[in-house]
């Protein structure tokens, strides 16, 4: 995926009463049929990201993006929204957690028995001596990361051997991300965000898959998205859905 956690915009267009900064890409021409001149992506952060072949003048790609503005405008809207909605969390009892796409009810323990975070009966309990938000924060952290670790594990062999171009899974590690769910190095490297593991398990493959994708193709070019269309068919429906919880999912 795009590395967006230090991307910013380059340039802006005005459209109506909103400046539309963007950051623009070029990729290599690829002279294949019903390939788009231009890709428009709205990030779960905000960021527009307008990707050209690398013959389009920086006043094409402007062009580009005002004729998706109205589309653009409409995702930038919803995010705000959704911003609004997202309470910062207190980590306290009563509070909505996610795991796998369900949404379970913290419940935080006082107690001096061994530490412990559990799901058990509809509940993601945290067991600490002392429960201060810190300690709970913590001990939630830890629990999302080793349940990742197993679950990323299992997704990206299951995924990765049904796939001609990838021999052996990847190198890959977990690393904390504020608003990006997963990257791919030239080297061939995957990093996944965590804090995925709250997604559904088919939110999980697009991600896994996306990055599996880039050892083929390490760009946003006509062939990635062949590429990745013929693994999953449905994978903007489930993009969209990924993006539509991004900020429920993020919010730690």
């Amino acid at each position: 995926m795009t590395d967006i956690e230090t991307a910013k915009p380059t340039h802006s267009v005005q459209y109506g009463e909103r400046r539309l900064a963007f950051l623009w890409r070029q990729r290599d021409r690829n002279t294949a049929s019903g390939q788009r001149k231009a890709r428009i992506h709205v990030h779960p952060n905000g960021l527009i990201e307008v990707e050209t072949p690398t013959d389009t003048s920086l006043p094409e790609a402007k062009k580009a993006l005002l004729k998706r503005a109205q589309w653009v405008s409409k995702h930038l809207i919803e995010i705000e929204a959704r911003r609004a909605e997202v309470l910062e969390r207190e980590y306290v009892s009563g509070e909505s957690v996610f795991y796998l796409g369900r949404r379970y009810t913290l419940k935080v323990i006082a107690s001096d028995q061994i530490e412990k975070t559990k799901l058990l009966n509809g509940r993601l309990r945290v067991t600490l001596p002392s429960p201060h938000p810190h300690e709970v924060k913590q001990a939630m952290d830890h629990w999302y990361r080793f349940r990742a670790e197993d679950v990323f594990s299992r997704r990206l062999a299951e995924i990765s051997d049904r796939l001609p171009w990838v021999n052996t899974p990847p190198q890959w590690a977990i690393r904390e991300m504020k608003s990006q769910w997963g990257s791919c190095s030239p080297s061939g490297r995957i990093l996944l965000n965590p804090n995925l593991v709250k997604t559904p398990t088919r939110c999980i493959d697009y991600v896994i898959l996306h990055e599996l994708c880039h050892l083929k193709e390490h760009n946003h070019s006509h062939r990635f998205y062949s590429l990745l269309s013929r693994a999953m068919p449905d994978w903007e429906t489930i993009k969209e859905r990924l993006d539509s919880m991004s900020e429920l999912y993020l919010n730690h």
